[in-house]
């Protein structure tokens, strides 16, 4: 499935999402034209899912305006806290080849009326009115009280040639941002099914603070090695914490070691739910070590107006530990909600909460290298106590990201480098499971690819995610193809190994292939990929999986009789001969051989790789 396909069935879901009276959206399946109009319209609500968090069809469709009349306007938005006006222009395509190569004309930007519908004009060029929605967003114009302080931004969700690029702005009259089908790919798909709704970049929250005390917050400025940061400690009410992490998820968990479904997956903290639940004094400040919180901007004041009340605005938040802390708090919350219950549980609980703030300012601008290396090693040193892998622990680094953005850039796979970080996408439909790539499976087969087919099958986990043995296995991510191509064959092997499962005779194959399948399959994954790297193939990726990967197994009986007879192998091939019989047996170790450092050689004496 490519990343069209994906999308194709994303939009299929969202569609799924509308109430049954929203007829359009449920076309026949035989009726393509109106299938195609249905789509159109569902990738508007991707892009308004995806960019501002509208997460229920109703919110999400008061804001598409297309149809008669529409003024060339297929959408908006305002964002009011950000005082943002959206005009959105879209032009879906029906096939993947139309949807990565065909261009969207300049006419079409054209018949965008924005000067008209901006300046409170309800009638358009044509003499007609516009439809009932451009109305509701005029008027909607119209009500903003602070106008001259708001910026128009036209959204383009089409491909645009690149000579007309700097004409867009001209046409339009307002700045003008283009989602060509690269940007829908990264910006849209990926995030709608890791869960990151919300872009980190655009992450405000308000904190609610009842400051009990004369200090309630210890402020404190710290020299690290990239600039100066912040530290804000103070206690925050539960329930804010709460209704963070259940409405933001993975977007808030960006550099915590840990996904909001691997830490559903686990068990919640008992003692903590109870003392929220179970207790009516603040106990709850004492079961637990607090959160860690970055921040890019932090503004704290306790002259609000209200009495006994302060707030704090952090932008760009993330937490990086304590997030079992908070998951338990938000699962208390979504509880509530699900029972139509009270919130009062969490009336006078609170939980400490550090703030680190890296803020710029016009002197001092931040190596962003920089800054990730300062927050990876923060989230290290802040997670070393806790119950997190060394597959969990270097979810964050470098490499890992790289890997994650290329196989879905080059690929259209979801590299899962945080346990459960793809849970939204499964549970929506959007991708199954055969879309994931599972991170210790690559990792294991890389470092096989590398060399290493013995130790990549003998060697734990820990050890294939130790910092140092990722940098060697993953040295350049150039190669990245090698190692993609390598995973789809171990796919391909097993899905071999199961075609045998119902011959009890010869469930592994071994009568066709010998042990290739029961204790070779990361040996073969070598050969065929170093050949693939080596010669290429003039068939497509997925062609050069399959007849590659039979080629080799049609020769690995024969090279299993060749490593019996090599001297070093005698430990795992003994042969010994029957005194009554005087008839020479071997006795064969495979699975230890497999697992043994001398078998590269011999794969590359006998394959010539």
């Amino acid at each position: 499935m490519s990343k069209y396909q994906t999308l194709i069935t994303i939009l299929d879901e969202l569609r799924k999402e509308a109430p049954i009276q929203y007829k359009k959206y449920y076309p026949l399946e035989s009726d393509n034209e109106k299938t195609n109009q249905a789509r159109s319209q569902a990738f508007i609500h991707l892009f308004l899912k995806v960019k501002f968090g509208l997460l229920t069809f109703l919110e999400r469709e008061s804001y598409i305006t297309d149809g008669t009349d529409d003024g060339g306007v297929d959408g908006y938005f305002i964002d009011k806290e950000n005082e943002h006006i959206y005009f959105i222009q879209s032009k879906f395509r029906n096939s993947e080849e139309n949807f990565e190569n065909v261009n969207i004309e300049l006419d079409e930007i054209l018949k965008m009326e924005l000067d008209r519908i901006t300046k409170g004009e309800t009638i358009g060029s044509n003499g007609r009115e516009y439809n009932p929605k451009i109305q509701s967003l005029i008027k909607s114009i119209d009500e903003i009280s602070n106008k001259p302080k708001w910026k128009e931004i036209v959204i383009v969700l089409a491909n645009v040639k690149d000579k007309h690029r700097d004409k867009i702005n001209h046409l339009t009259q307002f700045p003008t941002e283009i989602f060509n089908f690269d940007k829908v790919y990264d910006d849209l798909i990926f995030p709608v099914v890791s869960g990151t709704f919300f872009r980190q970049s655009e992450l405000k929250i308000t904190i609610n603070v009842n400051p009990n005390t004369k200090n309630n917050i210890i402020d404190y400025d710290v020299d690290t090695a990239i600039k100066e940061c912040n530290i804000r400690v103070l206690f925050v009410p539960t329930i804010e914490i709460a209704k963070i992490l259940y409405k933001y998820k993975n977007s808030i968990l960006k550099f915590n070691p840990r996904s909001y479904l691997d830490l559903a997956g686990g068990s919640v903290n008992s003692k903590i739910y109870r003392s929220i639940t179970d207790i009516t004094t603040n106990e709850f400040a004492l079961y637990n070590n607090g959160i860690t919180m970055l921040s890019d901007k932090t503004y704290y004041s306790d002259r609000t107006g209200r009495k006994r009340e302060a707030e704090m605005i952090v932008t760009n938040p993330q937490i990086i530990n304590g997030g079992q802390t908070a998951f338990t708090l938000s699962r208390i919350y979504e509880d509530k909600l699900n029972t139509h219950s009270e919130m009062e549980v969490f009336e006078n609980k609170e939980v400490l909460l550090k703030i680190i703030t890296f803020e710029e300012d016009l002197e001092t601008k931040i190596d962003e290298e920089s800054k990730l290396k300062l927050i990876e090693a923060i989230s290290k040193a802040t997670n070393d106590q806790t119950a997190v892998t060394d597959a969990d622990r270097t979810s964050n680094d470098k490499i890992q990201i790289e890997v994650q953005e290329s196989i879905f850039k080059k690929f259209g796979y979801f590299y899962e480098r945080k346990r459960g970080e793809f849970g939204d996408g499964l549970r929506s439909k959007y991708i199954d499971r055969s879309r994931i790539v599972d991170r210790e499976t690559f990792i294991r087969i890389s470092y096989a690819i590398n060399g290493h087919p013995g130790q990549a099958r003998r060697v734990g986990t820990k050890f294939l995610f130790k910092k140092r043995n990722i940098n060697l296995t993953l040295p350049d991510i150039n190669n990245i193809d090698k190692y993609f191509f390598g995973y789809k064959v171990f796919g391909y092997l097993n899905e071999i190994q199961k075609s045998f499962d119902k011959d009890l005779k010869n469930r592994f194959g071994q009568a066709q292939y010998g042990n290739s399948l029961r204790y070779g399959k990361i040996a073969v994954v070598t050969v065929v990929s170093r050949q693939y790297a080596k010669n290429g193939h003039n068939s497509d990726f997925n062609s050069a999986i399959i007849e590659l990967t039979k080629i080799v197994l049609e020769s690995w009986k024969e090279f299993e009789e060749h490593i019996q007879n090599i001297p070093r192998n005698e430990i795992y091939f003994i042969r010994y001969r029957e005194p009554e019989t005087n008839i020479e047996t071997i006795e064969l170790n495979y699975d230890n051989y497999y697992k043994s450092n001398s078998i590269i050689t011999d794969l590359n004496s006998f394959f010539n790789i």
